[in-house]
């Protein structure tokens, strides 16, 4: 009687098999920054963030640049007020 032997999974999948045994592994932990988790904001920041999603998608811009958030924040209306 012979055994057979196990199919290899795809070349992605034992990618996926491998990261995922070395993410177990690792002695890192992933931090959850408390500041952005399970709280309740404010409707102006709400406003925000949304406006930049709202950017984020339309320009296809994963990660804006502080112009880009500039020009998101001018647009909602803001103005700088005096000398700072």
């Amino acid at each position: 009687m012979t055994t057979s032997a196990l199919p290899k999974p795809p070349c992605s999948s034992r990618r996926a098999i491998a990261a995922a045994a070395a993410g177990r592994a690792s002695s890192r932990r992933r931090h959850i920054d408390p500041t952005t988790c399970e709280r309740d904001y404010q409707p102006e920041e709400l406003e925000f963030m949304q406006a930049v999603e709202l950017y984020k998608r339309q320009n296809s811009r994963p990660f804006p640049t502080c112009s880009e958030l500039l020009e998101v924040v001018r647009s909602l209306g803001y103005v700088r007020v005096g000398n700072a």
